[in-house]
């Protein structure tokens, strides 16, 4: 494919740099852009330097030398933008260090502050929630991320397609009771509750309490589960009709909306080990399964069930592509009737009506890591180079049903495409965890720069996108604390007060100029995180406070001040509260919180876990 002159960035910024909080680490000095360091109030994006020339072509997938840090796309040791820490561990998006757009300054540079969206107290066995979490990615100096805009297809960062070996005449577990291991079962229209961890009588009524106005406690789930010893994350949950899905460990199981009764349990022959962020049209997902029980089995076989239903339909075992086939750290992404599975140097797609195998992985230096679906389907990809540690990504719009690409965005060498806000409009997060550095773009849709983002003094963001990078099986899509129309970008800030005043906003930022538009505040004493959009406004998740409630609200594309949709009891806003790394489904006018894992100290801790709760008028 021929390669399209570089981009101009767009002129603008986002007012001065500001400092790093205390403990965080320093902001980096600019990079070494031809233009020189950005003024600092307010900050204009440097002109675009011309197109860098094309890396050397050391062995791409290649052992490394000892002592050296591996190329882009091999896992790589967990820095201060993969903290346990609220919004999912990616630094901030504003801040004084060189960019993404190939040689310019860059934006983002602060770390996440401790625990935002995260329940305070410790959970006994699970990861210890909190740690520093994002600052911002748009501190004062915009980094020019752009890179050479090469005409070819878009590689979804965070999945590597899987080839396939074995297979559909695989045994395949049905949909049936459980009948081992305390498997999930159906809940009363709400649980009683016995006081464990959020200060309540054991024969309390959660709808006792309830003010006029506020929503009714649908049900209330706890853990029925016997689980390993250091607990299992939970996958999900999944809206499909009138089905609530999860999976965790070695079942997945649907739960009726209205009352939480389980309505069907798939058991699965070893650990659920990944799971994409969304399912098909038509309520079918891919999920994967380790391929045996020991300690040294990989995530290796694929399993496709239909949600409506809990049926099993096709089973692959992906066979593995020499010794730097990481099977252990596979992200999966759908995209239409497309599920690619995405790992290091390595990826497949395969359909997911049937499992036929639509394309792997793909000739040249550059190999997809991981993938973003939905609307469109994203690649990104790691190219080979001569320095592995100044790695060379890139990212592209690919065809869902023949991998080739549609065109091809190259950041500035040394940065890295860990996360995807939005499909659709496409923006995508970058850094360079080594200088933790940090910046966000937004491209066109034919692949060309749109805007960097860069942010006011003052403003930090930690936008949630789980506890690790994506090059770890986490996927590249289906982070909170985000969302995106045609022409804005929304994303919360960090809480600006601790103790139980804390509260936020949301920044909506112009994705056309890369500037701030408005900003609004969450209720007071309360934090808000943007879902999605829905009916051309922003959903947010209230999150619940001391003595408050939690919700679902409203927020105009014009800002202002929030619109209460679904307002949680604050009689038991201690029970909403309690969740270990929430994780917040809002479908038909109910609303869903369950654990993003379940761990505790001993069997009988374990058995009273809240797991999952619903809201409904």
């Amino acid at each position: 494919m021929t390669q399209p002159p570089s981009q101009q960035p767009p002129q603008g910024g986002f007012g001065a740099p500001q400092e790093p909080p205390q403990g965080n680490p320093q902001p980096a000095a600019p990079g070494q852009p031809p233009q020189g360091q950005p003024p600092a109030q307010p900050p204009q994006m440097p002109a675009a330097p011309p197109t860098p020339p094309p890396p050397a072509q050391p062995g791409y997938g290649y052992p490394q030398a000892p002592g050296q840090t591996p190329g882009y796309g091999y896992p790589q040791q967990p820095g201060p933008y993969n903290q346990p820490g609220p919004y999912g561990q990616q630094p901030g998006p504003y801040g004084q260090q060189p960019g993404p757009y190939a040689q310019q300054p860059g934006p983002y540079g602060q770390q996440p502050q401790p625990g935002y969206g995260y329940p305070q107290q410790q959970y006994p066995g699970a990861p210890v929630p909190g740690g520093t979490g994002g600052g911002s990615p748009f501190k004062g100096k915009p980094a020019v991320i752009i890179g050479a805009a090469v005409a070819a297809a878009i590689v979804v960062a965070g999945g590597v397609f899987l080839a396939t070996s074995g297979g559909d005449d695989d045994k395949k577990p049905v949909a049936q009771a459980s009948t081992d291991g305390k498997a999930p079962s159906g809940s009363p229209s709400f649980d009683e509750g016995d006081g464990n961890g959020d200060g309540r009588p054991a024969d309390d009524d959660l709808n006792a309490g309830r003010k006029p106005g506020e929503a009714k406690v649908l049900w209330l789930q706890k853990n029925d589960v016997d689980l390993p010893r250091n607990g299992a994350d939970v996958y999900g949950p999944w809206v499909v009709g009138d089905t609530v899905v999860k999976g965790m460990y070695r079942a997945v199981s649907g739960y009726s909306v209205a009352d939480g009764k389980q309505k069907w349990t798939l058991k699965l022959p070893a650990d659920m080990c990944a799971a994409p962020s969304q399912t098909t049209a038509d309520g079918k997902i891919v999920i994967g399964v380790k391929n045996g029980t020991t300690d040294k089995a990989d995530c290796s076989d694929l399993q496709m069930i239909d949600l409506n239903t809990g049926k099993a339909g096709w089973k692959k075992s992906i066979k593995k592509n020499g010794i730097w086939d990481m099977m252990s750290d596979i992200s999966l992404a759908i995209s239409g009737d497309t599920v690619t599975v995405g790992r290091t140097s390595n990826s497949n797609a395969y359909r997911v009506g049937d499992g036929k195998e639509l394309f792997g992985k793909p000739a040249g230096n550059c190999q997809p890591f991981a993938f973003a679906g939905g609307p469109k389907l994203i690649a990104a990809s790691s190219c080979r180079t001569d320095d592995i540690d100044n790695p060379q990504h890139q990212i592209q719009e690919i065809d869902p049903a023949t991998g080739k690409p549609k065109w091809t965005y190259r950041p500035a060498r040394g940065w890295e495409i860990d996360r995807v806000y939005s499909v659709s409009p496409l923006v995508v997060s970058l850094t360079q965890s080594e200088k933790k550095k940090w910046s966000i773009l937004a491209i066109k849709e034919n692949g060309t720069l749109r805007s960097q983002l860069v942010g006011d003094k003052g403003d930090k963001f930690a936008p949630d996108c789980g506890s690790a990078f994506a090059i770890f099986g986490k996927s590249l899509d289906g982070c909170v604390g985000v969302a995106a129309d045609a022409n804005t970008f929304y994303m919360a800030t960090e809480p600006d007060s601790s103790g139980t005043a804390r509260t936020n906003k949301v920044v909506a930022f112009n994705l056309n100029t890369g500037k701030p538009k408005w900003k609004a505040a969450a209720p007071a004493e309360q934090t808000v995180k943007p879902l999605r959009m829905e009916g051309g406004n922003v959903l947010l998740y209230v999150e619940a406070g001391y003595n408050k409630g939690g919700g679902i609200a409203a927020l105009a594309p014009t800002g202002g001040a929030p619109k209460m949709l679904l307002r949680h009891p604050e009689s038991t806003s201690q029970i909403e509260s309690s969740f270990y790394n929430a994780k917040i489904v809002y479908a038909d006018g109910r609303s869903f919180i369950a654990s993003g894992r379940v761990s505790a100290s001993n069997d009988k801790e374990e058995l009273e876990t809240k797991t999952m709760m619903a809201f409904g008028k």
